[in-house]
């Protein structure tokens, strides 16, 4: 299946498992992915992932696993998830004007120089790049 938009799907996905309440969620495998579910897993709004091994041919894991996170009477620590840099029409920032989310509730996800990370990681680092996606 050819995508246009990965980080849209695997961030769409991840929406309607919250809204359909499910354990966990699959998605295709890909660097930039396992980045931004890495940061969202250090950031403490999913629980945990894991690659899922297939019977296929080349014996490669295809899909990962995205465990989400709820709290309390099964409310998803995750209350909202925003592509903002687009294939049409790409965002990029500076160090100086990283986004901050919610009033630093959120978190954004860049893709910078030195690899996908969190705003207020780029902040630290002083590095600026592609504002993937807002989340909080």
């Amino acid at each position: 299946m050819n995508l246009t938009d990965p980080i849209g799907d695997m961030l769409t996905r991840i929406r309607n498992g919250i809204q359909a309440r499910h354990d966990s969620v699959q998605v295709p495998i890909s660097r930039e992915r396992l980045a931004v579910v890495r940061v969202l897993k250090d950031e403490g709004f999913i629980r945990d992932f894991e690659m899922v091994r297939e019977k296929n041919p080349g014996g490669k894991s295809r899909m990962f696993r995205v465990h989400i996170k709820y709290v309390g009477k099964r409310e998803s620590v995750v209350t909202g998830l925003k592509r903002v840099s687009k294939p049409g029409l790409r965002v990029y920032t500076g160090t100086k004007t990283i986004p901050t989310v919610y009033g630093g509730l959120g978190v954004a996800v860049l893709s910078t120089p030195s690899g996908v990370m969190s705003g207020r990681k780029a902040r630290q680092m002083n590095v600026g790049g592609e504002v993937l996606c807002y989340i909080w």
